[in-house]
């Protein structure tokens, strides 16, 4: 799940995941870190789900998929689209 807020000339975007699925820990990689799995590790939310967030210039297009344990690739199904490989956000 992707939550966003509007800031003046930036967008919020949380990466949102549930607590357990997958197992162990994931992280949201993308363009806008360069591809690192050490940026946005997903962390505990209060709610039972799990989040990272990163803010990005606004009116753009961004590629990210999640990597999980074990080199475990997966997309989000709730992205703006994909591009056959990856899921896209546009902000």
């Amino acid at each position: 799940m992707l939550e966003r807020k509007q800031l003046k000339d930036r967008t919020q975007v949380t990466f949102v995941l549930p607590a357990d699925s997958p197992d162990g820990p994931v992280s949201v990689v993308g363009d806008f870190n360069q591809w690192d799995p050490d940026a946005h590790p997903l962390k505990a939310r209060g709610d039972g789900t799990r989040a990272a967030t990163v803010v990005l210039p606004a009116r753009g297009g961004h590629s990210f998929r999640y990597l999980a344990a074990g080199g475990h690739w997966f997309d989000d199904d709730q992205a703006d689209g994909h591009d056959g490989t990856n899921s896209r956000i546009t902000t």
